[in-house]
């Protein structure tokens, strides 16, 4: 199977979980909800982190938890572990076979506290040490760049999130994802289009922010392993406080603009770059009035956008290493499973 197709099989993915997803969501509700849990930890790696950027945002605005990422190194090369008390230890990774991130759930069940595992394969070492596992049902991931991994692992943080306050996130907006995906597709030709008028690049930054600073890295990431781009990930604010300086004229900016409470300072910036900076910029967002070049998608829940958002990131990614004549889906120098210590 090719990354194209299985970057394809995303909405089926997501459909499965639509039907599947609630009882192991309910499960890891309950225990991020129980009296004695103030706080979530989150370990993760690479995809995986993202995935935790986008649990902070989700976990926070409708949980009401704060969400912190482990430090994996502290359980391990330092075994200086810190006080866990009232926290809820979370695994995300595809593979669960990281021995770092399986010290980080070892010690939470050493201090006696809960533990989720959200992973794509069930039978880890991670998923062993869990009291809750999340299965993502994705089936087989060959590509080495994870596609269908992260956005089932969007789905099942915000299945989660739902069944803690399902006033707030409904299971009919949970439902809609699918086809908001389905659209993206859609309209891949004139997302390679985009990618094919920015020309070839070398760098660049990528900027989001709210719910989709977690889709800046996971877009920036793309860009890294797929297509061997220098790319940055800012948030929208921070790169205001100076990072902004190294933008100049034929300087490649890509960016996240999603309507919701952070749309217009995102807009913003995108016009100052536009005016002040730079002549190569390229926006994926749900406003399809914005003034420079952009590619338009579903407007879905903006708490669920990050999805629809990084499936289109991955199209273009895809677009931007065939452009430079690189085989996105064999990487150089990198394995679907990476153990770190």
């Amino acid at each position: 199977m090719t990354l194209r197709e299985e970057i394809h099989e995303q909405p089926a993915v997501l459909e499965s979980l639509v039907h599947t997803a609630s009882p192991a969501a309910a499960d890891a509700a309950a225990l991020l909800t129980r009296d004695d849990v103030t706080h979530v930890m989150i370990a993760a790696r690479g995809t995986s982190d993202n995935a935790a950027r986008y649990a902070k945002y989700v976990w926070g605005a409708v949980g009401g938890l704060p969400v912190a990422l482990a430090a994996p190194s502290l359980y391990g090369g330092y075994a200086s572990p810190p006080d866990l008390r009232g926290a809820a230890i979370v695994g995300i990774s595809q593979s669960g076979q990281s021995p770092d991130l399986v010290a980080v759930l070892e010690e939470g069940k050493r201090q006696q506290r809960p533990t989720i595992t959200i992973s794509n394969d069930p039978a880890s070492p991670l998923a062993d040490l869990a009291d809750v596992v999340f299965p993502l049902r994705a089936g087989n991931e060959r590509s080495i760049a994870a596609t269908k991994t992260y956005t089932a692992t969007l789905f099942a943080v915000a299945a989660i999130a739902s069944e803690m306050r399902p006033e707030l996130l409904t299971g009919a907006e949970l439902a809609r994802t699918p086809l908001a995906v389905s659209g993206v597709l859609e309209v891949e030709p004139l997302i390679r289009e985009a990618a094919e008028e920015l020309g070839p690049i070398r760098n660049c930054v990528v900027l989001g922010r709210g719910y989709n600073f977690a889709t800046a890295f996971e877009w920036a990431l793309k860009l890294q392993e797929m297509a061997y781009v220098l790319a940055h990930p800012f948030s929208v604010a921070d790169f205001a406080h100076g990072p902004f300086a190294v933008v100049e004229r034929d300087f490649p900016v890509l960016a996240v603009a999603m309507q919701g409470p952070m749309f217009e300072a995102t807009r913003s910036m995108l016009e100052r770059i536009r005016d002040d900076r730079s002549t190569r910029l390229v926006a994926i967002t749900d406003d399809v009035d914005l003034p420079f070049q952009h590619v338009a998608i579903p407007r879905i829940a903006e708490v669920l956008s990050p999805i629809p958002a990084i499936v289109a990131a991955q199209l273009f990614t895809t677009a931007v290493a065939e452009n430079r004549g690189i085989d996105p889906q064999q990487p150089r120098g990198l394995s679907k499973v990476t153990k770190t210590t």
